[in-house]
């Protein structure tokens, strides 16, 4: 599924959601940070039943290493959804992947 995703996004074919375009202004995060993350990403959490519709959390790096979480909608609609961007908080997360306890 990654490799589907990794390819609309590349293609153009995704949306932000006016929930993720907040943040990522309000995080920083440039559409270019968005992009190189996707470039080499791994889905870390699935989300089957999500109530924006199926779909998962994306973990991926910048070039300058800044790990971002990417949750986004599964690559069976036409446009992947970015439901939400942000950089996870390393008190949150082990290697950024796992959640703590």
């Amino acid at each position: 599924m990654i490799e589907e995703i990794r390819a609309k996004i590349a293609s153009g074919l995704f949306e932000f959601s006016k929930h993720a375009t907040d943040r990522s202004i309000l995080r920083h995060i440039t559409m270019q940070e968005f992009r190189e993350a996707l470039a080499n990403a791994e889905i870390i959490e699935d989300y089957p039943n999500d109530k924006y519709g199926p779909g998962c959390l994306i973990l991926g790096f910048t070039l300058h290493n800044r790990p971002l979480h990417v949750q986004c909608t599964y690559p069976s609609r036409p446009l992947i959804r970015i439901i939400t961007i942000y950089e996870p908080d390393p008190a949150e997360w082990i290697d950024w992947k796992v959640r703590r306890k």
